[in-house]
């Protein structure tokens, strides 16, 4: 079973699904995947994570050379920094989903999409919610937090959408969209605990 969590910034996504890694005492992958990969490529991590999760303009070519390809030569220089990520994050999720585990980002519900027991989780709230989300978690003011969140939602949509064939947060792509405004961290756990147990992917406690 590997949970993925795509999430609003400011919704508290990766806190939730943290939490449902700890809960379920399974890895988490978040900010561990630029670690991982610049162990894989040999690129200075604060380089990749200038990128991280922000698309490129050189799709057609990654494409174009297939995913394995691509990641056998990243070092070739037509290929742009965030392509070399996308791929070599690519890779690392295909290897990681071997185990159970928890993946935030980075369209892991994509690169798995053919995996039956890939469960797809979106986390949403209302702009209140993340606005106090933000400036209570990660200190940003109260004149610039709206904007913030609506730069980081583009820059995800942004990214999710040129490197997948699926619109992000469409409710379809999803088996779970929580809003954490009314459930609370917490109470979004619970739930999707609750929805691994039902669908049988971990053991009833």
């Amino acid at each position: 079973m590997v949970l993925t969590i795509a999430r609003q910034f400011g919704s508290g996504g990766r806190k939730i699904g943290k939490k449902v890694a700890d809960k379920l005492g399974i890895p988490f992958y978040d900010k561990k995947l630029i670690t991982l990969a610049a162990k894989e490529s040999g690129i200075d991590p604060d380089i990749l994570k200038t990128v991280d999760e922000k698309a490129s303009n050189s799709l057609l070519y990654a494409l174009s050379i297939g995913a394995a390809s691509a990641y056998d030569n990243y070092h070739e220089p037509p290929l742009p920094m965030n392509d070399k990520l996308f791929l070599i994050q690519h890779d690392i999720i295909k290897k990681v989903s071997v185990d159970p585990c928890v993946i935030v980002g980075r369209c892991s519900d994509y690169i798995l999409r053919e995996r039956s027991d890939c469960v797809k989780v979106f986390i949403y709230a209302d702009m209140k919610y993340r606005k106090k989300y933000a400036r209570d978690v990660y200190r940003i003011s109260e004149d610039k937090v709206e904007g913030v969140i609506n730069r980081m939602d583009k820059s995800r949509s942004n990214y999710y959408e040129y490197y997948s064939e699926n619109e992000w947060g469409d409710m379809s792509n999803y088996d779970l969209c929580i809003d954490s405004g009314k459930l609370g961290v917490d109470g979004c756990v619970r739930l999707i605990v609750s929805y691994l147990k039902i669908r049988g992917l971990i053991d009833p406690v």
